[in-house]
C-alpha cells in the first residue's frame, strides 16, 4: 500500500494518491492533472478510479481530464447530480483497488453529497480516512455553501454534520489516520489547525467542533462568526457540477505571446490586464490600468475573489512563469486569458509606453506624516478580525475583497492623501493597483505593513477585541 499526500499551498489543497498492486486511484485532484498521471507511469500504476469527495467551491476539480486520460469512473457519493457520467456511489459502496479497499461514508453537512472514503488495509483493518471538507485539523467544514435551488438553512446543514460526524466518523478508531482535503489558510473552514493530516484520537481530543457537547452547541459554534465565503465559490461548484473546457485547450489560448503593439490592440475598456509579477517589483513600474496579484501570495484565491470571470485577461509575468499563471488562473475557473506581453514590463518600457508606479514609505515616514497631514487617511486592507486586533487611531478597514464594489472607492477623496496597508505588504500593492485602476492615484504603500507600523514607539494603535469572535 501507498499512500501520497500532494499539497498545494496556495490553495491550502490536498489531493491524494492511494495504490496497492498496480493499481491506483486519486481524491480530489486538481484540474492541472500532471502531476497523477507521471506518478502513476513512474510506480507503474495505472488508474483505476477518481473520487470526489464532493463539489469542489474552491477550486476546479481535474475529474474530467483525468477521467479522459485515463478511462477512470469519477465517483461521487450519495445525492449527486452532475452535468457529466459519474458513478453515484452508495453509502456504503466498497471498492477494491489492488490488496485494499474504500469504503464510502455518506456525511452529508458542508454539502449534501459530501462523502468521506474509509481505507481499509490488506488485513482489513481501518488504516484513514479522506475526509474532504467534512473533517479538518482542528476545524469542520463550513455548513453555508447550499447550492441553487435548495432551501437548506446554515444551521440546516450544520445540523446535518453533526449527525454525519457522529454517526460515521466518531465510531473510528483512534488510531485512523485523517487525511482532509484542505489544511491551514483555507476558506473552507473557520480556522483550520495548522497540520495537513491528524488522527480520530487527536481530534476527538482537540476539534471544537468534535467536542461539543450537544447537537445545539455544535450548530452554534460551527455557524458563530463564519465569515461570508469568497464570491468565486458559487462559480467553482457550478463549474465543477456542469463541467469545463480541457485544460490544454485553455493554455494553447493563453500562451500566445503578444508583442507590445498586439498587446495594446488588445486591451478594451473591459480587459483586466493582470502582472503576477512580485508586488516588489510591480510597485517600482508597470503598464497604467494593471491589477497586481503576485505568484508568490495566495495568488488564485485572490484572483477568483477579485477578478471578472467574463472579461478577457491579458498577462504581464516574469519571463519563463506564462504557463504557470495560466494554470494557476484555470485552477479557480478563469479560462479567459488571451495572451501575454512578449518581453515582459521590460518590452513595454522600452518601446517608450507610458508607465505607472506606486510610491512606497516606510511606516516611519508615515508616523511623521500623520500629525501634519489633515489630509492624510490610511486605508487599511486587512480582515475585520485583523483589524479589531489591532489597528491604528483613525484608520479606515476596507478589507482586500470588498474594493470589487465600487461604491467602496467611491467613497475616496482624490484629495485624500492615501496611506494603504495591510499585514506584510501583499494585500496592500493589490489594493493600490485597484485603485490606480479606478482613478485614484493619490496614494502611497506602506512598506512592510502592519508588521512594521506596530512597531513604531509613536503608533496609537487601537484594539477592539470585543467584535472578535
Amino acid at each position: 500500500m501507498y499512500i501520497k499526500q500532494l499539497y498545494t499551498g496556495c490553495l491550502s489543497e490536498a489531493a491524494y494518491y492511494v495504490e496497492s498492486k498496480g493499481e491506483a486511484v486519486i481524491i480530489d485532484p486538481l484540474r492541472d492533472i500532471d502531476v497523477y498521471l507521471s506518478l502513476a507511469k513512474e510506480r507503474n500504476a495505472s488508474i483505476k478510479y477518481i473520487f470526489e469527495t464532493h463539489f469542489h467551491a474552491d477550486f476546479v476539480s481535474g475529474h474530467l481530464d483525468l477521467a479522459k486520460a485515463t478511462g477512470a469512473p469519477i465517483v461521487y457519493g450519495p445525492e449527486t447530480n452532475a452535468g457529466f457520467d459519474v458513478h453515484v456511489a452508495k453509502d456504503g459502496e466498497r471498492f477494491q483497488i489492488g490488496d485494499i479497499s474504500i469504503e464510502v461514508l455518506h456525511t452529508p453537512g458542508h454539502t449534501l453529497e459530501s462523502s468521506c472514503y474509509l481505507l481499509k488495509d490488506e488485513n482489513g483493518k481501518d488504516h484513514c480516512v479522506f475526509t474532504g471538507d467534512t473533517l479538518f485539523v482542528g476545524d469542520v467544514g463550513r455548513p453555508d455553501l447550499a447550492q441553487k435551488g435548495e432551501t437548506l438553512t446554515m444551521e440546516d446543514l450544520a445540523g446535518m454534520m453533526y449527525d454525519s460526524i457522529h454517526s460515521k466518523l466518531f465510531p473510528l478508531a483512534d488510531d485512523v489516520i485523517v487525511y482532509p482535503a484542505h489544511g491551514p489558510g483555507s476558506a473552507c473552514g473557520k480556522n483550520l489547525g495548522p497540520n495537513t493530516m491528524s488522527t480520530i484520537g487527536e481530534e476527538k481530543q482537540t476539534n471544537y467542533a468534535m467536542k461539543a457537547a450537544t447537537k445545539e452547541i455544535f450548530i452554534k459554534e460551527v455557524t458563530d462568526g463564519i465569515q461570508a465565503p469568497p464570491n468565486y465559490f458559487p462559480i467553482n461548484a457550478k463549474i465543477n457540477k456542469e463541467g469545463y473546457d480541457d485544460l490544454s485547450d485553455v493554455i494553447a489560448e493563453g500562451m500566445q505571446a503578444l508583442s507590445v503593439n498586439a498587446f495594446k490592440a488588445a486591451i478594451n475598456e473591459d480587459t483586466i490586464i493582470l502582472d503576477t509579477r512580485k508586488s516588489e517589483t510591480f510597485t517600482q513600474g508597470f503598464v497604467p490600468g494593471s491589477i497586481s496579484i503576485g505568484l508568490e501570495g495566495r495568488f488564485a484565491e485572490w484572483a477568483g475573489s477579485l477578478l471578472s470571470f467574463k472579461a478577457p485577461i491579458l498577462l504581464v509575468t516574469d519571463a519563463g512563469m506564462e504557463k504557470e499563471t495560466i494554470i494557476r488562473l484555470a485552477r479557480v475557473g478563469f479560462d479567459n486569458v488571451k495572451g501575454y506581453l512578449e518581453g515582459s514590463f521590460e518590452a513595454w518600457q522600452q518601446a517608450g509606453e507610458d508607465i505607472d508606479m506606486i510610491i512606497e514609505v516606510e511606516a516611519d515616514e508615515l508616523m511623521m506624516d500623520i500629525p501634519h497631514d489633515p489630509n492624510l487617511l490610511v486605508i487599511d486592507v486587512r480582515r475585520p478580525t485583523e483589524f479589531a486586533d489591532g489597528h491604528l487611531k483613525d484608520a479606515r478597514n476596507i478589507p482586500l475583497d470588498e474594493m470589487t464594489d465600487p461604491g467602496t472607492i467611491a467613497m475616496l477623496e482624490e484629495t485624500q492623501n492615501l496611506y494603504v496597508h495591510c499585514q506584510g505588504g501583499y494585500r496592500s500593492v493589490i489594493a493600490a493597483s485597484m485603485m490606480k485602476r479606478q482613478g485614484l492615484h493619490n496614494l502611497r504603500n506602506i512598506v512592510g505593513g502592519w508588521n512594521k507600523i506596530k512597531e513604531e514607539k509613536r503608533a496609537v494603535v487601537v484594539k477592539e477585541k470585543s467584535v472578535l469572535n
